[in-house]
Formats: structure tokens, C-alpha cells, sequence
């Protein structure tokens, strides 16, 4: 069974999904967001985790579709806190309606997402419950935290790590040890399959904050310099604000606030300057390498034959590839 026969399963069970009628302006929102696509990373690694343990995978797919809805409920709400225009190429539910009922329909996929686990076996259901309500709150903690950072002259790195690790890296970490536990896994596996997951996603935020100044806007799909921009306090720009000598501290601040998009392209090259001098890139480099072994460690600790875990590792390097 390979990645698109899953992707299908995923597909076909959220296409069959009922969240309600009336008022339709409170569930025509969570239709119009969870049509508008993506790569439902997510759901695939619950089932991808499923499937080392046995093939069929099909009580796995109610959860699965669980974590999608939650997944998009935090973007539905993210983009409200962001203002952002839009999702995927489309208007974001906000500037299609308007916030509060943004903010009322995320609350429904909130209580759909719960509704779904309750497909889970009676006998682990309890364990997976808290698991997600815990999942779910550090992913709120770290949309906490970022909108924190934005107020603050000063972040760490390693609170930059954490940061990311809570908003974006747990709720991968949950989808793999939730497919585990679905199919009876041992405990020792579901733990091993939580860290890699949590591994990779920080491996791929930082990735992420690499191609943003370094990657092909063409391959990336995003525009080239956008976090410098805005003033992101990212990997990059963190690690060169500790390493910068006072005349490239000083050209960074000099540049933070400037908004106008008339200097813009000199506004990025030359805090792109900054870090090329300070070899930034290499750096975030190697902490994405550190973060991906880590993970590689984890799955590699799991007493499965290979063929088990070889389509799981061929995605997390073809998430991490993405850009070649």
C-alpha cells in the first residue's frame, strides 16, 4: 500500500465528513476550509505509523481525519491572529466572512476533532483523549508564544526551538504515536515514533526559515525574503543577532521597522549580507542535519524489519528534500 493509495484512503474518508447544516454560516466556513486541500501531512502519518504495525489501517482513519480538522482549525484560527489574505492561494474564512465567525466555526472543528477520536477502541481511547488534549494545548502555547516573540527585542534560540517544537513539530509527533497506539504497538515504539515526528518538524521549520531567504521562490512558492520583511525573529535571524559584531548588529537594527516596499529588495539583500558574512546558512544547515539524524535515530530504535519503516523514512527525506 503506498503513499497515494493512503492519500486516497485520507481523501475519501474527509469528503465523506458532515459537520453540520444549519446556521450555514457557521458550517459552510469548516466546508470551504477543508476543501481547500493541502499536502494532509498529518492524517498520512497517522496511517503511515498504522500501517508498520499491520496493513489494515481502516479503524485508523476516523483519527486520522481527526487531526486534519484540528490541524485546520488552528490555521483558521492562526490566520485571524495573523491577519493574513490568504490559504492556499484562496481567501482566508475571515476575509470570505469575517472574524467572528472565523472564530465560531474553528470552535465547531474544534468539537468535531474530539467527536472523531471517539471512533477510537474503547479500551485506548482514554489514553488517546489525553494525549491530544495535552497535544492541543502546547500547539496554543507556541502560536502563544510567537505572538510573544513579536513584542519582545529579545528571543534565545533555544526558546526559538521551543517555540517551534509546541506550534508546529507536536502535532506530527502525536500523529505518529497515535497511528502506534491504534495498532496495539509497544509503548517503547509509540515514544520512538513521537520524537522522530517531533524531531522532524523542528528539522523542517528551520528548513522552512532556510528557504525563505535562501531558496527558488519558483520551487518554494512563497516570495523569497518574506521573513526578513517582516521582521521574523527566525533561526537565521536570531543566530546572527548572537554572532553579529556591533557594525552588523547595528545594520540589522537599522533595518528592522522599515516596511516600505520601495526598499525592500535592499532591505533584504542587505540583511542577506549580514548573514552571509556570519555563514548563517551553513549553520541553520547543520542544525537541520542534527535535528534529522535525531529523528533518523528514533525510527531507527524501533524493532521493526526495514520494509516496515522504509515508506515513513522515504517521506520525512522527501519532506526535508522538497526544495531539490
Amino acid at each position: 500500500m503506498d503513499i497515494n493509495i493512503l492519500s486516497e484512503k485520507i481523501h475519501h474518508t474527509l469528503s465523506t465528513l458532515r459537520y453540520g447544516e444549519n446556521p450555514p454560516e457557521l458550517y459552510e466556513p469548516i466546508r470551504y476550509i477543508m476543501a481547500l486541500g493541502g499536502k494532509r501531512i498529518r492524517p498520512l502519518l497517522v496511517l503511515l505509523s498504522a500501517k508498520m504495525y499491520d496493513n489494515d489501517i481502516e479503524k485508523a482513519l476516523l483519527p486520522a481525519a481527526a487531526v486534519e480538522v484540528f490541524h485546520n482549525f488552528t490555521l483558521m484560527h492562526d490566520d485571524i491572529m495573523d491577519k493574513a489574505p490568504l490559504r492556499r492561494g484562496q481567501e482566508t474564512v475571515h476575509e470570505k466572512w469575517n472574524a467572528n465567525t472565523a472564530i465560531l466555526s474553528g470552535d465547531v472543528m474544534l468539537v468535531r476533532a474530539y467527536e472523531l477520536l471517539l471512533n477510537v477502541e474503547q479500551d485506548k481511547l482514554a489514553r488517546v483523549l489525553k494525549m491530544f488534549s495535552c497535544t492541543a494545548a502546547e500547539v496554543c502555547e507556541g502560536q502563544q508564544l510567537d505572538m510573544n516573540f513579536e513584542n519582545r527585542t529579545q528571543v534565545s534560540i533555544q526558546e526559538y526551538i521551543h517555540m517551534i517544537t509546541l506550534k508546529t513539530a507536536v502535532l506530527l509527533g502525536f500523529s505518529l504515536e497515535l497511528g502506534a497506539i491504534l495498532q496495539g504497538a509497544p509503548d517503547e515504539d509509540a515514544e520512538n515514533l513521537r520524537l522522530f515526528g517531533n524531531n522532524v518538524g523542528i528539522a523542517f521549520q528551520l528548513r522552512d526559515d532556510l528557504l525563505d531567504v535562501y531558496g527558488d521562490k519558483d520551487k518554494f512558492g512563497k516570495q523569497v525574503g518574506g521573513d526578513i520583511l517582516s521582521d521574523k525573529k527566525t533561526f537565521l535571524m536570531l543566530t546572527a543577532l548572537e554572532e553579529a559584531n556591533e557594525q552588523q548588529r547595528q545594520t540589522i537594527i537599522g533595518w528592522r521597522d522599515k516596511t516600505d516596499e520601495s526598499i525592500a529588495a535592499e532591505k533584504v539583500q542587505a540583511i542577506t549580507g549580514v548573514y552571509d558574512q556570519l555563514n548563517i546558512r551553513h549553520q541553520t544547515e547543520q542544525h537541520i542535519d542534527l535535528y534529522f539524524q535525531k529523528a533518523l535515530h528514533h525510527l531507527d530504535t524501533i524493532a521493526l524489519p526495514e520494509e516496515n519503516k522504509a515508506t515513513l523514512r522515504g517521506l520525512a527525506l522527501q519532506l526535508m528534500e522538497r526544495d531539490r
